[in-house]
């Protein structure tokens, strides 16, 4: 097998073996981005010698000799970091990210920066979908998502402000982990929105994320495929953004129910309070009132090198009075507060990953409109694959869990991921 599609768990498996090295993988990984990458777009910067280099003195841990996409969004020494934005180009900080400066202490190798949007929020950049390339990977953390599906590297980091992990992540047909709020160190990356920022992974499996994320979290996150003592009790929660599914998703949804209760998980319809919808005005009040004061240097000192897609919502943003921040603020306060009664009775919640299949075109990354609310209320959320929808574009399906309890929901979202096939 090309070692390239390997799994991380599977990579890392054979590393320790001794029946892979890190320079092969290295090499496999070299050889299909010099093939593909012309095409997909998805770094920022990548130089192969530097690559090379690192692979061969790997040091010793659980990420030996796994190459990584780091999503621009994050500081590496040495390497360029814009941020998505032309106000920071040639801008080379002198540290690491905690995140990434974990990931290469677990010998993990960064393999190069991938693309994000303008601050990982609006102009999109060229990469594109690895299943079409006119269609668009998602974003923000489009580079990262297109390069796990394409298999330019196993893992990488994203980061979720809104939808940036979740949504990608199921465009492209790979899992995408958004862990509880702040379980990843945020430390080194670009700022955005201090309520909502998450740093997350992307992977070919669950167990991958599991892997990635512990390693650079230092926390356990379990064995996510080892055999379940019982089934997962399924809250199936359409939410109140379910007006904008896609008749794709609207028949993945029923399908993948249907998967789930062949398997014996028990279900039930699992619906978030009417008061959780005001989530849809609170969200874009406290993310853009957060990114104007988060981008204070940029307005003030290059103004001009900001779009004018991203200067209308940082508008929107400091226009908003101490009243609508102030009741903005509140509805996640109660909203954070009350999920966990809105969960009695299951495991986990089932919920799109998306609306529909990724949009065609590269000037729009697609609406976070099923990511937003978990994202407001920090809870871990994973995406795995659930097959393709009428344009043979990949579709996925997102299982949710209560704060804190991030290995139990990998240990479903793995669960899931077997019962359907993903």
């Amino acid at each position: 097998m090309d070692p390239s599609r390997l799994t991380a768990t599977a990579a890392a498996r054979r590393i320790r073996q001794g029946s892979l090295t890190p320079q092969a993988l290295m090499e496999a990984c070299l050889d299909r981005i010099a093939a593909r990458e012309p095409m997909v777009r998805a770094f920022t910067w990548f130089e192969p010698e530097a690559a090379r280099r690192a692979a061969a003195a790997a040091p010793d841990g659980p990420l030996r000799g796994l190459p990584v996409g780091v999503k621009d969004l994050f500081d590496t020494a040495g390497m360029p970091a814009a941020y998505g934005s032309p106000i920071w180009d040639g801008y080379r900080p002198r540290a690491d990210a905690a995140a990434v400066a974990w990931t290469r202490a677990a010998g993990g190798i960064v393999i190069g920066k991938t693309v994000t949007t303008e601050f990982a929020t609006r102009k999109p950049g060229p990469t594109g979908n690895p299943h079409d390339l006119g269609h668009t990977p998602g974003g923000s953390s489009s580079g990262s998502a297109a390069g796990v599906a394409d298999f330019f590297f196993p893992l990488a980091f994203g980061s979720q402000t809104a939808g940036s992990v979740i949504r990608p992540a199921a465009f492209c047909g790979i899992t995408g982990y958004k862990p509880s709020f702040g379980l990843i160190s945020r430390a080194g990356m670009k700022p955005l929105a201090d309520s909502l920022d998450t740093v997350g992974v992307m992977a070919r499996s669950v167990a991958d994320c599991a892997l990635f994320a512990a390693a650079v979290s230092g926390r356990d996150l379990g064995e996510p495929e080892r055999r379940a003592d019982r089934a997962p009790r399924i809250g199936l929660c359409r939410s109140p953004s379910w007006p904008q599914a896609a008749e794709e998703t609207v028949a993945l949804f029923e399908r993948v129910a249907g998967d789930l209760a062949r398997a014996g998980a028990a279900l039930q319809d699992r619906e978030l309070p009417a008061d959780f919808a005001a989530l849809a005005e609170a969200h874009p009040i406290v993310m853009n009132r957060e990114s104007a004061r988060a981008l204070g240097w940029e307005l003030a000192h290059a103004r001009d090198g900001i779009s004018g897609q991203l200067m209308d919502r940082l508008e929107f943003g400091m226009a908003q009075d101490e009243e609508a921040v102030a009741r903005a603020y509140a509805t996640f306060r109660h909203t954070q507060a009350a999920f966990p009664a809105a969960m009695d009775g299951v495991d986990v919640l089932l919920t799109p990953s998306a609306p529909g299949e990724a949009p065609a075109g590269l000037a729009w990354t697609g609406d976070p409109v099923f990511n937003f609310i978990w994202t407001s209320l920090g809870v871990p959320c994973v995406t795995v694959p659930a097959g393709t929808g009428p344009g043979g574009l990949p579709l996925g399906i997102q299982i949710v869990g209560r704060v804190s309890e991030d290995r139990a929901v990998l240990a479903a979202a793995a669960w899931v991921a077997a019962a359907i096939g993903g």
